[in-house]
């Protein structure tokens, strides 16, 4: 099988410099014929699509026997049958692992009327599904829905030309600590030309936000008012010579929009790469 090892760290309720558990989780991978099922593969989330009427199928075959509603809990268990067989068929590797007898079993229990029997085989199929949750629900989040900023390129507006996701940030890290380098060292005119770009690469990436954010009012809650509040603050701070100001407001910037970004995106696409590693 192929597995992925992550280590991850866990802090404990220990003061800050008390030693660290370390402990080694193993997380399964969902097999390659999964991805299809997926964007950027796939026009829809087929698969994801099919596990959200399964449980909803779920819901009412258990509400309507609750009920002793013969002919609503026929129609949803006929519709259960349908989506949980078509996993077999989008994911051959999983095919030998349904329970596809249980489900023969509560519909001839329907027929009969025999519903607390009918109840008692849905937990059986129910505990099933939850046993493939456990092994491959959390891998299959990270490495086809977390973002995946590889495909990501920053178009320029002055230059016209294309770059790298990771090399846009990069240069984002060093455009911030040039203007609280420069405007420490009272360095005005180099910390303002730093900011007009900083300024104008946030805008640029403002752009490719809108691949995935579609709406404006997204892009402005991060790229909006208030960052550039916080930026025509840093400015006049460098005019004023002030560098305190200057380095109350970049904190306040950084910590507004690009920790208020990473702390969305970044775990999760870094965790993406790592999962995706063959």
């Amino acid at each position: 099988m192929n597995r992925i090892l992550l280590l991850l760290l866990l802090v404990s309720s220990q003061p800050l410099f008390a030693a660290e558990e370390e402990r080694e989780i193993t997380l399964q991978l969902p097999p390659a014929s999964l991805e299809k099922w997926y964007r950027p593969a796939n026009e829809r989330d087929v698969w994801l699509h099919t596990m959200f009427r399964l449980r909803r199928e779920m819901q009412a075959v258990s509400e309507y026997a609750a009920l002793e509603d013969a002919r609503l809990l026929k129609k949803w268990l006929a519709r259960l049958k349908q989506d949980y067989q078509s996993i077999g068929d989008m994911v051959p590797e999983w095919k030998d692992e349904l329970e596809t007898g249980l489900l023969e079993k509560m519909s001839k229990a329907a027929d009969r009327g025999e519903l607390e029997k009918l109840q008692a085989l849905q937990r059986k199929l129910g505990q099933s599904c939850q046993s493939c949750h456990v092994e491959y629900k959390l891998s299959a989040a990270l490495r086809y829905r977390a973002p995946d900023f590889s495909r990501v390129l920053v178009e320029s507006e002055e230059t016209m030309e294309e770059e790298k996701y990771g090399r846009v940030m990069s240069r984002l890290t060093m455009l911030v600590n040039r203007i609280k380098i420069a405007s420490e060292d009272q360095r005005a005119d180099a910390a303002t030309t730093a900011l007009d770009d900083l300024q104008q690469r946030l805008q640029d990436l403002g752009g490719s936000c809108s691949s995935c954010h579609k709406q404006e009012r997204q892009r402005q809650q991060l790229l909006g008012k208030q960052m550039q509040d916080s930026l025509d603050r840093v400015r006049a701070g460098i005019g004023k010579g002030d560098a305190k100001q200057v380095g109350r407001y970049i904190g306040k910037f950084a910590v507004d929009v690009c920790a208020s970004c990473h702390a969305i995106h970044r775990m999760q696409s870094d965790l993406r790469e790592l999962l995706s590693e063959k």
